[in-house]
């Protein structure tokens, strides 16, 4: 009987090897893999690994060519290994550095003509997006050009639930796995209109190693937010001092992005259903409170979203209708500031700090009614897309 030589035994361990997940080999160098998957969804982690998001979430014709044209197999519905994958997801962007834009929404996008006026004439290579649409609503008209083909697996969400919270990680999963060139991860609702050019943002967001998140501490009703699971419920993972308030809507870096993902001590703790609805704002303290205990000082502690609470009590900021949209609302807000964490400003309020340390712009302003869509597009490209 001959002895097997090495030859053979590589030929018999390669028909031996487990196919559990399709993989490519490609010619060209600067592929990646997408992530260690190897004891994450099984199979073998040689190979470049393809994905795409479940649902009809097919990347666009628009987008050919991009990362996204690569994927061949479905992501997990299932959140838990969903993501487990993304927090393997590569860390180091591939360049060109991208802006993934992750829209939130239970509503089709009333400024949908308006964002293609945004994007149009951008090179696709800088920029995604990425929707999370709540299926117990009704999408009409439908999500189509830029957004065409971009909604990804969404469950349903609710005010007042750590439901908003998983929405908001899902959009991170899917736009960590799907392209390593998504650097900065802007999170935004369907009342939100960007304030400067495309070319502005970019340059704005791509150009920061920190992420602008606001982070406010010993704010009026900490206490209630934070026993609204029921007295001592947070510890000892999240104590008291630790806890944090800020806005919903931020931009995460890359790293954040993979933090936020991988993180399963604090979610423990925010995935918790409230007891009292009434102090119940999970989406607000999660991520400030996760991302100032893990990494403060890599991130710029303000939301590069504008909006206006003053005189509201009801959960919900000012709504600016189509008879007040104009070129001075707009300059309003390019004018004014972020306010910086607890830099000495009064209260909740967004007035512009005072302490000089930082002067970012707002990108990105809410709430707008849908019918101020028609009288923004009349300013767009004379006031808000000239720099």
């Amino acid at each position: 009987m001959l002895s097997p030589n090495p030859v053979s035994l590589l030929c018999a361990l390669l028909l031996c090897l487990p196919l559990a997940i399709v993989f490519t080999s490609t010619g060209t160098t600067n592929l990646k893999p997408k992530a260690t998957i190897a004891g994450i969804l099984g199979g073998n982690p040689r190979g470049n690994f393809l994905f795409v998001g479940s649902g009809g979430t097919h990347t666009s014709r628009e987008a050919k060519n991009s990362e996204e044209d690569k994927f061949v197999i479905p992501l997990p519905e299932d959140d838990e290994a969903l993501f487990r994958v993304a927090a393997h997801a590569k860390a180091k962007p591939v360049s060109p550095r991208k802006i993934a834009f992750v829209f939130l929404t239970t509503t089709p996008l009333p400024f949908a003509p308006f964002w293609e006026s945004y994007f149009n004439g951008t090179p696709k290579n800088l920029f995604n997006i990425y929707i999370h649409a709540d299926p117990n609503f009704s999408y009409d008209p439908p999500f189509t050009g830029v957004f065409s083909d971009r909604v990804i697996y969404s469950k349903h969400t609710e005010r007042y639930s750590p439901t908003l919270i998983s929405a908001a990680r899902r959009l991170l999963a899917h736009a960590l796995i799907k392209d390593s060139s998504n650097y900065m991860f802007v999170l935004l609702s369907a009342s939100c209109i960007p304030l400067h050019s495309f070319r502005f943002t970019y340059n704005t967001l791509v150009n920061s190693r920190k992420s602008f998140i606001e982070i406010l501490n010993n704010e009026i009703g900490s206490y209630d937010r934070w026993a609204a699971r029921g007295p001592d419920v947070m510890l000892p993972e999240v104590r008291l001092e630790d806890f944090r308030i800020g806005s919903q809507f931020w931009a995460l870096t890359r790293k954040h992005a993979k933090l936020v993902v991988a993180d399963r001590t604090l979610w423990s703790k925010f995935g918790l259903p409230c007891v009292r609805w009434d102090t119940c704002y999970p989406e607000e303290n999660y991520f400030p409170t996760l991302l100032s205990m893990w990494d403060a000082r890599g991130c710029v502690p303000a939301t590069l979203t504008h909006v206006d609470w003053r005189d509201r009590n009801d959960g919900h900021p000012r709504t600016y209708n189509a008879s007040e949209v104009g070129p001075e609302l707009i300059e309003s807000m390019r004018r004014q500031r972020p306010r910086y964490g607890d830099d000495g400003s009064n209260g909740s309020d967004w007035y512009t700090s005072t302490s000089g340390r930082w002067n970012d712009p707002f990108l990105f302003a809410r709430k707008f009614s849908p019918d101020a869509l028609e009288p923004l597009m009349r300013i767009a490209n004379d006031v808000i897309f000239r720099d």
